[in-house]
This record gives C-alpha cells, sequence and structure tokens, in this order.
C-alpha cells in the first residue's frame, strides 16, 4: 500500500496495490500490521456501509469525548467527494479541511484521525461507501458542523441546490457556534 500525506497531518490517503488481469482484479484493503507499521496504531471495532444517490450529502459529523472515532473510509462503488475537517482548538489547522475523490476506479481510502469532522457528497448515480471506526457508535454522544460553513469553504464539487440532506445535517451549527470541540492538546486515543 502507498500512504500518501495531506495537507493535515494525520489524515492520510492510502492506495492499495491492485492486481489485475483479463480475469478482474484483487487487492488488500486492509492489513492491520500494515496499517499500524506505515499510519498509526489502532483497533478498528466497526464497519459500516452506506448506499446513497447523486447529490446526497452526509455530514460533517463526529462523536464526542471518550466515544470519538478514527475512521478509514473507501467506495465500493460509485464516487464521492470525502471531506475530513480539522475541528481541535489550538490546532495550526484547525477549521482547515482536507478533500479527496474516492471512486470504485482509485480504489483509494482516506484515514479520518479522532479529532476530525467527516462528510462526504455523492458525485456518481449512487455510490456504495464503507468505513471502519475504532471506536462504537453512541448516538448519544454525535456532533456536527454545517456542511456549508462558509469559514471552511469546501468546494462539494456539486451544485448545492442539488445537495440531499438528512433533516438532522440540516440543522446543524457553524464551527464557530459549535458547542463542543475537541482540545489539540487532548489524548484523543486514551
Amino acid at each position: 500500500m502507498n500512504v500518501i500525506k495531506t495537507k493535515i497531518d494525520g489524515v492520510v490517503i492510502i492506495e492499495p496495490k491492485v492486481f489485475g488481469d483479463e480475469r478482474g482484479y484483487f487487492f488488500e484493503s486492509f492489513s492491520s500490521a500494515r496499517f499500524e507499521e506505515e499510519v498509526c496504531k489502532t483497533t478498528f471495532v466497526q464497519d459500516n456501509e452506506s448506499k446513497s444517490s447523486y447529490g446526497v450529502l452526509r455530514g460533517l459529523h463526529f462523536q464526542k469525548g471518550k466515544y470519538a472515532q478514527s475512521k478509514l473510509v473507501r467506495v465500493v462503488f460509485g464516487k464521492v467527494l470525502d471531506v475530513a475537517v480539522d475541528i481541535r482548538k489550538g490546532s495550526p489547522t484547525f477549521g482547515k479541511h482536507v478533500a479527496v475523490e474516492l471512486t470504485d476506479e482509485n480504489k483509494r481510502q482516506l484515514f479520518v484521525p479522532r479529532g476530525f469532522a467527516h462528510g462526504f457528497v455523492v458525485l456518481s448515480e449512487i455510490a456504495v461507501f464503507q468505513y471502519k471506526c475504532d471506536n462504537l457508535y453512541a448516538p448519544q454522544e454525535e456532533g456536527a458542523i454545517a456542511w456549508n460553513d462558509p469559514a471552511i469553504g469546501i468546494d462539494w464539487k456539486i451544485d448545492p441546490s442539488v445537495v440531499m440532506l438528512s433533516e438532522k445535517d440540516k440543522k446543524h451549527p457553524f464551527l464557530a457556534d459549535s458547542d463542543y470541540l475537541f482540545d489539540f492538546n487532548e489524548n484523543l486515543y486514551e
């Protein structure tokens, strides 16, 4: 696997080595030993999958406190723009984001560490999206920030008039108005 650093420390793109021939292809999508050696030590405890149509935007979500999650995300079918936003107060990259196209063709994955909000928008007719989490989902500890916060300035690569949001995702505060953020100096992995 090839690990590509991004402009935000800890957020990395992972490109697998794909073996293909006339029969199709094969690649290793995850190896805990290689991941620990090349990215970081973590134990994933939950896998999730969603199917969404063009224009569906999910995010920008995070989990609070001891329920904070790292995520390793990928697209099995289709194309999405995947985004990680640094929400660690005091971080030199606070409020900055990384946006990466993940597709079934490029087979890239994005690692989103704890202390980041995460979201994606579907750019293909349909997308099947999978992600590993290193902490269990706790609905009472959900947090989120608005997908269209002008201070963050994400170019979602889609006309905002066609964006489809859940009722919950329509109501999130801007980053400056959020009542919960992480502290850059806090150890989020204890």
